[in-house]
């Protein structure tokens, strides 16, 4: 009933990973073009970790429904098993017909031979292991072992590990260390900050048809952050039923006391001095510069089809800088470029130590290849002009990086209708919403 009350059409909280309700913001967008462009790849073993809660479970769905159909998907939900059991239960996913008295060499040829086959037919084959960390050791060597399974030019088997940090701890111990050198991408997703906490709210809310101005407010916000810790399953418990209780108290305004009635009745405790004010490079590191190629593959390759496509939420998401197209689809620089460049920085740093928190922007690109974006810019001017266009450095995978965006919009709803207007050349590269205060979370700056 509380989500009628909000003028939803359902509930925009719930726990289940519902792929709806992606959220790629907090560098989840990010992470998942390089973990598409790693399996579509053939990069061996990759590794994604986080705290309970941190949406491992969201991204391993949304990976499996993103991969284009000439990549089977074997997933494995339930690693406790032993080195046997776990032969068994990939080859039973794979749908091989192995009797269950079958000897660990005949599971072995029966899997090498089904993935030889998905290869003479142009398929590859990605096993995506969820609660790693809960895999016994002589489990985890097992899957190594498939790792070996390949041909001369490349691997049968791509795997990829989602696990908490414990995970990376068992991968640390001397007798792991073979398969600790077979991973060769590794992402870690990093709690939600205050700023990506309130884009994250609004994203989830709007997904699920609320139309209204914002519920949760600054404060308000900076409450569930610190009961939350920026784990978006506890911010999503809390969210729930903070609503729940504004409900109850017939009002639709939702205050720090709905708060803390929410946190305690979740036995969650604040967490003081929480979140630690971060620098530009640690809200960007976690992505590899592969992210940005894997945007653009993913663009090649719409969702594969299981049964019903997976929707897309009616309303982007803020998501990280580190999103890019690839820059040889980008227009060559003259002469005059490099100034235009330096002019459309200081604009907006100008822009940025002025503007109010709440508006938002478009986001057209990101790239680290600074030639390609003066160009790039020139050829914009045609389109839309300049004097809307802004620049801003940051920082992705330890490197450089250099994000436009295009117009000042004083809320989302503008923004969105700004966005269905850009021309058709601009929408084909994938832009997105953007929050001032989630861009100066992101660099660092004062909000």
């Amino acid at each position: 009933m509380h989500h009628l009350h909000f003028g939803l059409h359902q509930a925009p909280f719930k726990i289940t990973p519902d792929t709806e309700f992606f959220y790629s913001g907090g560098n989840r967008g990010a992470i998942l073009d390089a973990l598409m462009y790693a399996v579509t790849h053939g990069e061996g073993m990759v590794k994604v970790s986080g705290e309970v809660g941190s949406g491992k479970t969201m991204l391993c769905r949304m990976l499996a429904a993103r991969l284009p159909p000439e990549i089977e998907t074997v997933y494995l939900a339930h690693p406790s098993v032993s080195p046997q059991e776990v032969l068994h239960a990939i080859a039973l996913e794979m749908g091989l017909a192995v009797p269950r008295e079958a000897s660990r060499l005949e599971l072995t040829h029966a899997l090498q031979q089904h993935l030889l086959t998905c290869h003479d037919q142009g398929k590859r084959v990605v096993l995506l292991v969820e609660e790693a960390q809960g895999m016994p050791l002589d489990t985890l060597e097992e899957v190594r072992l498939l790792s070996n399974l390949e041909t001369e030019r490349e691997k049968l088997l791509q795997i990829v590990l989602f696990g908490q940090p414990e995970l990376d701890e068992h991968l640390a111990r001397p007798d792991m260390r073979q398969l600790k050198e077979r991973i060769t991408h590794s992402f870690a997703l990093a709690p939600l900050a205050p700023g990506e906490i309130r884009d994250y709210l609004g994203f989830r809310l709007r997904a699920a048809g609320y139309r209204g101005p914002d519920l949760f407010s600054g404060p308000v916000v900076r409450h569930i952050a610190r009961y939350s810790r920026g784990l978006t399953r506890r911010v999503n418990i809390i969210a729930d039923k903070a609503m729940l209780a504004a409900f109850s108290a017939g009002t639709h305004d939702i205050s720090p006391n709905h708060i803390h009635a929410a946190a305690k009745d979740s036995e969650y405790r604040a967490q003081r001095g929480w979140p630690a004010r971060r620098g530009a490079a640690a809200g960007l590191a976690l992505l590899a510069a592969l992210g940005g190629l894997g945007m653009a593959m993913r663009a090649a390759n719409p969702p594969r089809a299981r049964g019903q496509a997976v929707p897309r939420p009616a309303v982007a998401a803020p998501a990280a800088a580190a999103r890019t197209v690839p820059v040889d689809k980008l227009p060559a620089a003259d002469a005059n470029s490099a100034d235009l460049l330096e002019a459309r920085l200081a604009a907006t740093a100008r822009w940025l130590a002025r503007e109010k928190p709440r508006t938002f922007t478009i986001q057209l690109l990101g790239t680290n290849n600074r030639t390609q974006l003066e160009g790039y810019l020139a050829s914009l001017d045609p389109l839309i002009g300049l004097d809307r266009v802004f620049v801003y450095r940051t920082v992705a995978g330890g490197r450089p990086w250099l994000a436009v965006l295009y117009g000042r919009f004083s809320g989302r709803a503008e923004a969105q209708r700004a966005l269905a207007r850009l021309p058709a050349r601009l929408k084909s590269q994938h832009p997105y919403l953007r929050s001032v205060q989630g861009i100066r979370a992101e660099t660092g700056s004062a909000a």
